[in-house]
């Protein structure tokens, strides 16, 4: 990493704190200043992670968030430009999406409670699946904090329960699935198993869209409680799998590695994909502000506009 973690965290929430600022501000002159700073404090936040991500060896997540510092500096530019009133409505949503989606999601990152909570709380509701419908006796085990140093007990950890401190591992927070007799399943369940980057990022892009309160409703009802069960069911079946195909064997992964790597995330980006689509349909101020953001930033052959 370029900066240690707490501070590039730190750096990431005043960033998104000044395009929330610059979103409010909107209608008012004078806040492309704080906007142009919070984009690139947010990029520096995000491109700082891709060292961590090439460690690890995702390459996806390396040029996904090395890919933020250039993008950060095409917003910034694109800022300070004269445009028309169709880019400026389409950098207040984004300076709005950014503030209003990434916000929320740093805060429970990076407050290991809120980290452990909703681990928890997405848990328990798949062992209550899993339970209800006869497929497995499942329920939640010990909670560890998986930090350089090594792995303690959530109960026992020492370190800052109110904000990251430490230096941690992959996946700093996971949660034991067991059967009820005790018996080990060899599944632990960690932040990004609860789906809520997904969530989050529809409820930040449609929230702050200028739109009528009940499209908004709508919009959010249609993709938040959607994306939530579909996750119980995409980590239901991992687990069922996983317990019915113990042994087997593709390529030298076992059952749960091939769902979870590869055939879980086709048919959740497939299914992104299709609530994309739909969102399209139902929020067109939303596909006109995404395709808006890609002509002012250089990544799509501007059109005829008006403004």
């Amino acid at each position: 990493m370029l900066i240690p973690k707490e501070y590039a965290t730190i750096c990431g929430a005043l960033g998104m704190i000044l395009l929330g600022y610059s979103w409010h501000k909107r209608h008012s002159n004078g806040v492309s200043r704080p906007a142009q700073t919070g984009w690139m404090l947010v990029a520096l936040y995000f491109f700082n992670e891709s060292g961590y991500y090439f460690e690890i060896g995702d390459i996806v997540l390396t040029v996904m968030t090395a890919l933020a510092l250039p993008l950060g500096v095409g917003l910034v530019i694109a800022e300070a430009r004269s445009l028309t009133k169709r880019d400026r409505d389409a950098l207040n949503w984004a300076r709005g999406c950014i503030a209003y989606a990434g916000g929320p999601y740093l805060l429970i990152a990076s407050v290991p409670w809120f980290s452990v909570l909703a681990i928890w709380f997405v848990a328990s509701q798949v062992a209550l699946f899993l339970s209800f419908t006869g497929t497995a006796d499942i329920q939640l085990g010990e909670t560890y904090v998986n930090t350089e140093s090594g792995t303690f007990l959530w109960s026992e950890w020492d370190g800052n329960k109110w904000f990251m401190t430490d230096s941690f591992a992959e996946h700093p927070y996971q949660t034991e699935l067991i059967m009820a007799d005790g018996g080990m399943i060899g599944i632990n369940f960690v932040l990004a198993c609860t789906a809520l980057q997904s969530m989050i990022v529809f409820i930040g892009a449609i929230s702050v869209l200028d739109i009528d309160r009940k499209r908004r409703i709508r919009a959010l009802l249609f993709t938040v409680p959607i994306i939530h069960i579909l996750n119980l069911f995409r980590n239901a079946g991992l687990v069922w799998m996983h317990i019915s195909y113990e042994g087997w064997e593709y390529l030298g992964m076992s059952m749960f590695e091939f769902g979870h790597s590869y055939a879980s995330r086709v048919v959740s980006l497939f299914a992104m994909f299709i609530m994309a689509i739909a969102m399209f349909e139902l929020l067109p101020e939303l596909h006109r502000h995404i395709l808006r953001l890609l002509e002012s930033v250089g990544l799509r052959k501007r059109q005829k506009q008006h403004s």
